[in-house]
């Protein structure tokens, strides 16, 4: 057996030993991934008799070119390739197939079979239901003499039709059910990371600075936050987020946002500074609450002491319900949620008005500012696309990542200042407007003295 020489950097070298039980590396161009997936699979083949591997990409080409024909050789006299069953035998018993999933149900072609290793190169293009079938998969498969912990490997950039999953898991970590933090590992790699590019093609990182803006970013940086595509490029987690604690100005309105929905009531906690900045200090996000359990989980959440003016909630609140005779807004008021107004829910015009919340500075600051307390929204708001047929509009699918934009544009409208040309009372410009008939708002008069 001939000898192969490799030099991994510190990156590819923190990746070659991870055996977390689910390990993704990159998160930009020219890092090197590739390289390291093909040696990270292959070391285990050589040093684990009977492994069973699987590498995946989603298309053929793709296989071929950053693969099949790289491995083909390396492996020449170290393992045999079989073109029939598209994977290479090891004289230890041990294997790496290949193979592609370029539609969403292709991935089934692997359930029922066992690979205790399973890679997939540049995860974001795969679906979160690829991957979750494909872990199904990921078990042992017992052809190895010797115990093994399962584990799959993931290259990655930002963007695709797998970003949202793969940011909710390894830059996130946001997890859910049984998913457990100390089983996944990510490891950052930029084009700089790579001694070889950096010293043989140092155009490649003046290609990349020209790429626009919002994938420049993404690409040369690694922010999972401007993949193309976003419905709010303008969101940036170092100018509109706000520590733990951080102090609001005294004076300040404070207000609440609720978008209902008995699979999400989404409820942010806001302020409104003398000068305009809104702060979102506070966030409720729970499934499956009855109308009445979210009026007083929210009222339970709210200090005794916090000066809450009103709550702006959806319009469709206020429709009765045929069954009870009674509304959302009725129901809730009578579990304590008082000082409910009426939202204006013109999609268009609302999400126009968060963009320019996003992109304006005081002199001071942002004009929004929102408190790490509030992980949904600083998750949602960035994955947010736009919608396919209204370029306008966001899109409304994912679902479960809508209900707290929601309910900020509902919070951002509800602080908009008043058209002049309409005939005023006596109080002045700065006055802010309601949609909601006065009879419908308790202590009305209080909510307008400012």
């Amino acid at each position: 057996m001939r000898e192969i020489i490799i030099e991994p950097n510190e990156k590819q070298r923190a990746f070659f030993e991870s055996n977390a039980k689910y390990t993704a590396y990159g998160g930009a161009r020219g890092g090197g991934k590739s390289w390291a997936m093909r040696m990270k699979l292959i070391l285990l083949a050589l040093n684990y008799k009977g492994i069973q591997i699987l590498l995946l990409r989603r298309t053929l080409a793709e296989l071929r070119e950053n693969h099949l024909l790289p491995m083909t050789k390396i492996l020449k006299g170290v393992a045999v390739y079989v073109s029939g069953e598209k994977e290479f035998r090891f004289k230890n018993g041990s294997r790496i197939k290949l193979g592609y999933c370029e539609s969403v149900s292709d991935v089934l072609q692997f359930q029922g079979q066992a690979y205790e290793v399973i890679g997939l190169e540049e995860a974001t293009h795969f679906t979160e239901f690829q991957f979750f079938a494909l872990t199904e998969s990921n078990r042992i498969s017992g052809n190895m003499p010797s115990p093994f912990k399962p584990r799959m490997y993931f290259t990655c950039n930002p963007g695709g039709v797998g970003h949202a999953w793969v940011k909710r898991l390894f830059i996130d970590r946001d997890f859910r059910g049984s998913e457990k933090p100390e089983d996944y590992l990510f490891i950052k790699s930029l084009v700089f990371d790579n001694k070889f590019v950096m010293e043989n093609d140092k155009g490649y990182v003046e290609t990349l600075k020209n790429l626009p803006d919002a994938r420049r970013r993404a690409m040369l940086y690694g922010d999972w936050d401007a993949f193309e595509g976003a419905f709010f490029p303008e969101f940036d987690r170092e100018k509109h987020i706000l520590p733990q604690g951080s102090r609001i100005p005294d004076g300040s309105i404070y207000f609440r946002a609720l978008d209902y929905g008995l699979d999400m009531t989404a409820c942010l906690w806001c302020a409104c500074d003398s000068e305009g900045r809104i702060y979102i200090y506070r966030e409720l996000t729970e499934s499956n609450l009855t109308l009445s359990e979210a009026a007083r989980k929210i009222c339970e959440l709210t200090p005794k002491d916090e000066p809450i003016r009103y709550t702006v909630a959806s319009p469709d609140l206020w429709n009765r319900r045929q069954e009870s005779g009674k509304s959302g807004y009725d129901i809730m008021t009578q579990n304590g949620l008082t000082r409910l107004i009426k939202a204006d829910n013109s999609r268009i015009a609302g999400w126009r008005i968060v963009r320019e919340y996003l992109k304006h500075d005081i002199v001071s600051g942002p004009t929004l500012a929102i408190s790490e307390c509030c992980p949904d929204l600083i998750r949602s708001l960035p994955l947010l696309r736009f919608d396919e047929h209204i370029r306008e509009d966001a899109s409304d699918t994912p679902h479960e990542i809508t209900h707290t934009p929601e309910a900020l544009r509902y919070a951002l409208m509800s602080r908009r200042p008043a058209l002049p040309p309409k005939k005023r009372s006596s109080f002045s410009s700065s006055v802010y407007t309601f949609d909601t008939p006065s009879d419908q708002i308790e202590g009305y008069e209080e909510l307008i003295e400012y």
